[in-house]
């Protein structure tokens, strides 16, 4: 269904003021005197920026009622925003996106509540996606907000902002919990899920539920008149008569999910980041009225941890010997527990053991509720179970696993695998590599050290634990479980490293204890357990990517299993027409030609002239000033580029290049293939300490080929000072 609509017309009002006055002209506005369903935004002009947002078919009632309420009578302009579009359906999905992406957009403090965010479908729904991107975009036009959609949607506070709306399987939960917490007074509730079925998502939404001030809502006039909506209200406001001032907290017991978690808490009203805690902080202060527990089943007990003297202190406080578990402490500690869990999310010894979660469900006091539904992968829950059938060898189908709005791919090549996330990067943002703990962690002491070879490519590990995927570096390092559990992902690439492999004979895994180097996470168990963990370990880590996820398996044996149930990443050699520059022009196809044989001593802008020769390329190049190609003669980087190949570059700008294939240029360079000045090869830095800082001491142009005969180049000294790298590849074409 084409969902591009350009006679739709938006029709957002200029500012009315919020007042008495203000109402009169409002009631000449075609949509309100007309009771059209119509969406409206108020806000302050103050230092500090308030907002409400809100729907009505009525607006002229709800307005007023606004004006009623002594918080919201502060507020100074309101827009008013119609459509001939528009129906109840399509202004209530409307309203929940604005609330959701103007929570998180930063530029107003949000008075709404979070009660009655629900994702609903309806007729055409795809459509009025589109129609609230239009709207999103005038409101950057008229600098209502600053940030578009895209770089919002990458950002920590959308992804767990408890304005999210909830799907009908959430939503349904979530009642049953607010039941059970007032009606039912269950003390202990229980909510399995697999990875992606909203769990943190659920869990975030109720700090802020049960942290909501309804005062704010004076009347259930300003309310939505459905009756979710109102049974929320009603239980919050039992929840609150029942505890005042009640004390809650969220625990996440993984330090860097906890970072990630406190930061957004930091930036919702009425939550603050002291309210997420680790199950230690649980001994601080009055016992707590209510504990809501995400990631559960990573709770630790007392095995293999480096802090074994503090958690045995705690166990102590509490008359526990050393069968004391993260999971007392909370039930200690609290009146009422909330556990969010998954069992098949267990991936180290030090995770509390499933029969203690397993107690606790079979008592008859435990409300115990599931969520089902896929939130995260675009793969959907056929997607989820597919993975978990295929490390578990369960499949009853060789057929290979295709959905049409998730991208799936086992790369025979790790370069072919690192280039294809690379251009999903410049696409869409958060994009990472990750892989099992198969190689030792050098650089955690030595930052120039390399941590990972694979075909002759070095990487290093995640350089920082907390909030990596967000860090500066993380495109170019390879991260791990401990760094991306709980985490979103646009697309994970996934390495399976030396440690895990297949065995054609027998036709099962095996896992290689000596090749896996968490000592923590072997320490202690037999090979069945550590196998179990190691599966679960790269279960998890293929479920992170909401829209893809991508494979690559050191070992051969196993990689040829995986490409019978997962499409095959094939280089298909790109077909392209030479263009003259009038041809070029206006062409978001064209990139420059450059022939480096011809080019004598220097490589410039100059050089781009009406002369130039072009290239159309098979897709759109979203900046092509930024890219050229050029023809790549010579064996000495065979195994990713064959001899007289055209490559796609892009001009290098500065920043790292460490480990990528670049263009270089060099007055003392003598290359065999290119002859002087010039060369394509791997690039390696290696760097020196000195009072100034740090500094090149030398640079090392790697050859990649199957003839060893070609040797590294290496540029030191003044020899440096004539380097220039001219563009970092991208492609064969």
């Amino acid at each position: 269904m084409n969902t591009a609509f350009p006679e739709i017309l938006i029709d957002i009002s200029e500012p009315y003021s919020f007042s008495k006055e203000g109402l009169e002209q409002i009631k000449r506005n075609r949509w309100a005197k007309n009771q059209w369903p119509l969406i409206y935004f108020i806000d302050s002009k103050g230092q500090k920026k308030e907002c409400y947002i809100g729907e009505s078919t009525h607006a002229i009632t709800r307005i007023t009622s606004h004006l009623a309420n002594k918080r919201k009578a502060a507020l100074d302009q309101i827009l008013l925003i119609g459509s001939d579009w528009f129906n109840k359906s399509a202004t209530l999905d409307i309203e929940s996106s604005l609330i959701r992406y103007m929570s998180a957009e930063g530029s107003y403090d949000l008075m709404n509540g979070n009660y009655g965010l629900q994702t609903h479908n309806y007729y055409e729904r795809k459509i009025y996606r589109e129609i609230f991107t239009r709207i999103w975009e005038q409101l950057i036009e008229r600098q209502v907000v600053r940030r578009s959609l895209t770089d919002i949607e990458n950002s920590q506070i959308f992804k767990y902002s408890p304005y999210k709306s909830l799907n009908e399987d959430q939503y349904s939960s979530l009642l049953e919990i607010l039941d059970g917490l007032t009606t039912k007074q269950s003390n202990r509730i229980f909510v399995k899920g697999s990875a992606g079925t909203g769990k943190t998502i659920l869990a975030t939404y109720l700090m802020k539920l049960l942290k909501s001030d309804i005062g704010v809502a004076d009347n259930e006039e300003e309310l939505d008149s459905s009756n979710g909506t109102l049974r929320e209200i009603r239980y919050i406001r039992q929840f609150q008569q029942q505890y005042t001032n009640a004390r809650i907290g969220l625990v996440i017991a993984m330090d860097s999910l906890r970072a990630t978690l406190k930061d957004v808490f930091r930036k919702v009203p009425n939550l603050n980041a002291g309210m997420v805690i680790s199950p230690s902080d649980t001994f601080k202060g009055p016992k707590y009225d209510l504990l809501i527990v995400d990631e559960a089943h990573r709770l630790r007990q007392y095995k293999n941890i480096s802090w074994m003297g503090a958690f045995k202190k705690n166990n102590e406080k509490l008359g526990l010997d050393n069968t004391g578990t993260e999971l007392d402490w909370i039930l200690r500690n609290s009146k009422n527990q909330i556990f969010f869990y998954d069992r098949d999310q267990e991936v180290r010894p030090s995770d509390v053991d499933e029969s203690r979660f397993l107690d606790l469900l079979s008592n008859k006091a435990t409300l115990k509720l599931k969520l089902c539904s896929q939130m995260r992968v675009l793969g959907g829950s056929d997607y989820i179970t597919f993975v978990d059938e295929l490390l578990r060898l369960e499949r009853e189908t060789t057929d290979q696993f295709k959905v049409d709005e998730y991208e799936l791919k086992v790369f025979d090549s790790i370069i072919d695998m690192q280039h294809m996330l690379q251009e999903r990067e410049r696409e869409y943002g958060l994009c990472r590599m990750i892989a099992g703990y198969s190689w030792p962690w050098s650089s955690k002491e030595d930052k120039e050290a390399m941590d990972i070879e694979i075909e002759g490519i070095h990487f290093q590990w995640n350089q920082i634990s907390r909030d990596w995927i967000n860090s500066p570096t993380a495109v170019n390092e390879i991260g791990c479980i401990h760094t991306t559990m709980g985490y979103d992902l646009n697309y994970g690439a996934v390495i399976f490293g030396p440690e895990i492999s297949y065995n054609s004979a027998k036709q099962c895994i095996e896992v290689d204890p000596d090749q896996y180097h968490d000592k923590y996470g072997k320490q202690g168990v037999d090979s069945k357990q550590l196998k179990d963990y190691i599966i679960n370990i790269y279960k998890n880590m293929m479920y992170r990517g909401i829209r893809g996820t991508f494979v690559y398996a050191c070992d051969a044996a196993l990689r040829e299993y995986l490409k019978q149930h997962i499409p095959v990443y094939n280089v298909k050699p790109g077909t392209f027409k030479i263009l003259s520059a009038e041809e070029a022009f206006d062409n978001n196809r064209a990139v420059a030609f450059v022939d480096i044989l011809a080019a004598a001593g220097s490589f410039s802008d100059n050089q781009l002239s009406e002369r130039q020769q072009w290239i159309e390329l098979p897709n759109d190049i979203k900046d092509k000033s930024k890219y050229f190609v050029c023809k790549v003669i010579g064996e000495s980087m065979n195994k990713i580029i064959e001899n007289g190949s055209y490559c796609l570059f892009r001009r290098d700008t500065g920043g790292s290049r460490e480990g990528k294939v670049v263009l270089v240029q060099s007055t003392d360079i003598q290359d065999a293939d290119f002859g002087s000045g010039y060369t394509v090869k791997k690039y390696h830095s290696i760097k020196q300490i000195t009072e100034e800082g740090w500094q090149h001491k030398s640079i090392i142009l790697k050859p990649f080929s199957d003839d060893p005969s070609y040797r590294d180049i290496e540029l030191s000294e003044d020899a440096l000072l004539s380097l220039k790298v001219l563009g970092i590849f991208e492609q064969v074409l």
